[in-house]
Parts: C-alpha cells; structure tokens; sequence
C-alpha cells in the first residue's frame, strides 16, 4: 500500500479529501493528521470569539472512508529527504506524497511583547481562549484591536453588537480594509463612528505590555488587547529548506507541488499564489491539486496550462444586520452583502454535513 498523506484539515485538507475519496485507487492509504479532531469554519472565528456563536456550530467531522486514516496529533517536522513526517508523541509517518496545508500564524512583525500580551483568534483553541477572557471583562471594557484588515474589523464589529465595550481598532495605514475600494471603506469608518468604535489610523504599534498598547511610543490602557495584524505560513513550513517569497510562503510548480519534487504539494496559507490567502483561494487550489492527483492515478497526461483559480470575491460582516464586500470587482455595502454572506455560510454547511453524512 502506498501513503498519501495529508497535514491539515483546513479549507484545502478537507476539500481535497472530500475530492480524491471517490476516486482513490485499491493501493492507496490516505492519512489526515490534523491537532484538533474536526474541521472548523475559520472565517466565522471572529464570532466565536465575541461569542456570538458556539464551537459547535463551527465544527465538521472528516468524511469516513475504509481506506482514510485520521491521527489526532501535532506535526513536529518534515523530512523531505527521507519521505516522512514526524508528530508528537508516535513514530514518523512515511509518505508517498505528501500534502502539506498546515495553515498560518499571527504575525506580530518582532513588536516587542505582542506574543506574550495579546489574544489571538488564528486558531479555535485560541479563539475559545479569547472569549473566555473577553466573557470576564465587565460593562464598558477597554478593548484593543490590532489590524484593521478583515478579521480585526469582523471582530470589533461582532463585539460592539453583541456587548458594551469600549473598543479601539488600530490600523497601521491611511484607512481600514486597505484591500477593499473607498466606498467600502468609507462605509465600514462611518458605521464605527455611529457605534462609537475609535479607529486609530496610521497607528505605530511599538510595544505591548499587559493591558498596555503603545501607538508612536505613547502608553494606552485596555482591558483586553486582540492582535489581527497579520499572519505568516506555519512555523514547520518556516522552518523547511525550500525555496519561498518574501512572505516565507512557498513557491511551487503550476501543479502546486514543489518544483523539485513533485510528489510534495502545498496548499492553503503556505502556498505562494497570485491572490492574497482566503479560504476560497484554498478550496479552488485544493480542486486543482485533486484533478493532478486523479489525472496520475489514472494514467492520464496533464494539461500544458492549468487554469486560473476563479474567486467569486469577499464579504464581511458588520454584526448580523450589515456588512461589505467585492465581488466582481462591484463594491457592495449595507443588508446585501450581510445577506449574501450569511447564505454562502448557510451553503458551506450544508455541503459540509453531506459530505460527512
């Protein structure tokens, strides 16, 4: 029996694996090793965390197949010369070929004190960890928000509906969601105005010490402090000798494996693409490296030229009534976009709970 082995069951593990069950071949063993035993909907982090909504909401089993085999473990590294993988606590895995989708971690761009002093909602433990301590804060708690990208601006939003905190989102550029056109972020600065949500603007984030953010060397005091300023690859894919951009993301073949070795993909967050990390971006690059597994298992040549990965574009929420987004490249604000959002989740799920059914 040959190994195919999977590390993460993110966006781009489980919609590979949902893929390839159909198609896999009587000498295949397929190996998911993942840390936590579920899929988790990692978009909707933001609202677990301000605790609008519960883990288990969030939370899909993988799909069971004879020839899949799920370990519960952490990946401690990859050896790409002999073929395995090694995780806590068992014998190293050998692989045939290897899917590496081991996700990100918070950026914290060596701001002195921001690992130690901040909560984070990169992960779901974490999450869970930063709503317990957001639950604990009384009334009219100070809380800081670092990164006015996306997730910075779903969580304030979620928390200034949901409780009565005093918040502060802190953005290191002209203006939040930097990404999205100004009619976007025109509307998102003036729906915080109307909630009373500050926005610090071209903000310098210097040092953080507990409860402590110092914007241009300037000491603020919060309750709580929330770091969503950026996201690099997985500390096992930093550590790999591989060739990477200026991300530390890694570069890959147009078949999305290595270009030294075609039998190591990448996928996800770790990937260098053309398209910033989403999980959209990893579900269409999941399809594709489905279609080169497939294609080899039976016998089929590949195409010349793999097609672009089409995005449908990007939403955000504003509590459960408003929002934004971009979908080809039309601009939309209010009850729409929050409405579209809301069926895409809707959709997700379901297709979730068939595949596990």
């Amino acid at each position: 029996m040959k190994n195919l082995v999977i590390l993460g069951g993110g966006y781009g593990g489980m919609r590979l694996l949902s893929s390839i069950i159909p198609h896999l071949p009587y000498n295949l063993m397929v190996i998911l090793i993942d840390k936590v035993p579920f899929h988790f909907l990692k978009t909707e982090y933001y609202a677990l965390a301000a605790g609008t909504v519960q883990d288990q909401s969030l939370q899909f089993p993988f799909p069971k197949h004879p020839q899949v085999s799920l370990i519960h473990a952490e990946v401690e590294k990859i050896d790409l010369e002999n073929n395995k993988v090694w995780i806590a606590d068992r014998n190293p895995i050998e692989y045939d070929d290897l899917i590496i989708g081991l996700g990100c971690e918070d950026n914290y761009h060596q701001v002195d004190g921001a690992d130690k002093y901040t909560h984070s909602i990169q992960t779901i433990s974490k999450s869970k960890h930063t709503h317990k301590h957001l639950q604990s804060l009384p009334d009219n708690g100070k809380v800081a928000i670092i990164g006015g990208g996306l997730s910075g601006v779903e969580l304030a939003a979620e928390l200034t509906e949901s409780r009565r905190f005093q918040i502060a989102l802190f953005d290191r550029g002209d203006a939040i969601l930097s990404a999205y056109p100004k009619k976007v972020r025109n509307y998102v600065e003036r729906w915080f105005e109307t909630k009373k949500v500050i926005v610090y603007k071209n903000s310098e984030i210097t040092r953080i010490e507990e409860n402590i953010v110092y914007n241009h060397g300037n000491p603020l005091s919060f309750d709580c402090i929330v770091w969503t300023a950026g996201i690099q690859p997985n500390k096992i894919v930093r550590a790999l000798d591989v060739e990477k951009d200026k991300k530390g993301r890694i570069l890959l073949s147009k078949y999305h494996h290595l270009p030294s070795n075609e039998h190591v993909f990448v996928i996800g967050d770790c990937a260098s693409l053309n398209h910033p990390p989403s999980a959209q971006l990893a579900e269409g690059q999941a399809e594709q490296i489905a279609f080169v597994l497939i294609s080899k298992w039976q016998g089929k040549v590949l195409p010349y030229h793999m097609p672009p990965i089409k995005l449908k574009g990007v939403l955000g929420s504003l509590g459960k009534k408003d929002g934004f987004g971009l979908i080809a490249k039309t601009a939309l604000t209010g009850r729409i976009p929050r409405l579209i959002k809301h069926g895409v989740l809707w959709k997700d799920k379901n297709k979730k709970s068939k595949i596990t059914d």
